[in-house]
């Protein structure tokens, strides 16, 4: 008996030894022959249909087995038909993963409709970059600083209510003091028209690099004062422009405008339903990480004039956990800013 009993735990503990091997080579073995679907929540052409086509063609060279990736668009809704299919039905094995929009991040938390997602359980895979908004005079202009705007009215141009070029300049005429007055009814284009003719004088609210990639030579050129960016940190081209929280004269302030940055800080953000096996999250992840550093990559990027200012599945854990950890009266003022009810 006693040999036996010796030989029975001998082949468990190798048993065990087996299971942890077959575990630590289960992703490559998972992913080998297996075909990836990358779904985009937009139409064809668009932003994120171009970040997440180039992404597909560098990142599957660094997924363990090597799969070959397939690009789906889903669009609809805003980009909530795509982000609900991959929360409630895209499959849970790590084949399928979504370029979701970043704005539909902080939806459930200030009220947002047709939400049927909760992104505490979304497996987070990274983000290619960030996108600070920034407030904006025209060159002629007299108000050269945020400081400028605090002492005399500054006509902006806007889409409408809800969008960001109006949502932004009243949170900081309430929070800083300044004296944006926002005119709305405006096209996406003829919004930056608007300031070209001299309509209004700024437009607070745009994307950093949406205007670097469809009005360069504002940028370039220096037909326009940038006065502020939203964010965290400071974007690697404005580094001599404040941050909106740092001019934030509360703590409740900075908190306000640290949970309304949070999609920009989350950019342009990649993200596989919950329930994805933990090793092959991170696989995914470790994936993304070397693709951002990819030579053939970052060359591709540059000559699709895509910026790229990563930030990995880990980082956007915790700007999501802090999020939707705020103080209920910092959610409900950024909720009423963007205009929705509970």
């Amino acid at each position: 008996m006693k040999a036996i009993r010796t030989f029975t735990w001998a082949a468990a503990i190798a048993g065990i030894g087996f299971v942890t091997a077959a575990q630590a080579q289960a992703p490559e073995a998972f992913y080998k022959g297996k075909q990836m679907r990358m779904i985009i929540a937009s139409g064809s052409g668009g932003g994120y249909d171009t970040y997440g086509r180039v992404l597909a063609r560098w990142m599957q060279n660094y997924v363990p087995g090597k799969p070959t990736f397939v690009v789906q668009n889903m669009d609809g809704a805003g980009g909530l038909k795509a982000t609900n299919y991959t929360y409630a039905v895209a499959p849970k094995d790590g084949t399928t993963f979504t370029a979701t929009y970043n704005a539909l991040i902080i939806e459930p938390l200030i009220g947002g409709h047709g939400v049927e997602y909760d992104p505490l359980k979304f497996s987070w895979i990274g983000s290619m970059g960030k996108q600070q908004q920034i407030c904006t005079t025209w060159h002629t202009s007299p108000v050269k600083t945020i400081e400028d705007a605090m002492k005399r009215e500054v006509v902006t141009s806007s889409t409408g209510a809800t969008g960001n070029s109006s949502t932004l300049p009243r949170l900081l005429n309430e929070l800083l003091g300044t004296k944006f007055k926002v005119v709305n009814g405006y096209g996406t284009s003829e919004m930056r028209l608007a300031v070209e003719r001299g309509e209004a004088e700024g437009i607070c609210g745009l994307s950093y690099t949406t205007l670097l990639a469809s009005s360069p030579e504002w940028i370039l050129n220096k037909k326009i004062n940038i006065l502020l960016q939203t964010g965290n940190t400071r974007h690697p081209a404005m580094q001599n422009v404040p941050l909106a929280v740092e001019k934030a004269p509360t703590e409740e302030g900075k908190s306000i405008l640290r949970l309304y940055s949070t999609p920009e800080e989350m950019g342009r953000p990649f993200v596989a339903p919950p329930g994805v096996p933990k090793d092959r999250v991170a696989a995914l992840r470790r994936a993304f990480d070397a693709t951002m550093k990819d030579k053939g990559f970052l060359a591709d990027a540059e000559k699709t004039h895509l910026e790229i200012d990563a930030v990995n599945g880990e980082e956007m854990d915790k700007l999501i956990q802090a999020a939707y950890s705020s103080p209920p009266a910092v959610i409900e003022k950024v909720r009423d800013v963007v205009g929705r009810t509970k």
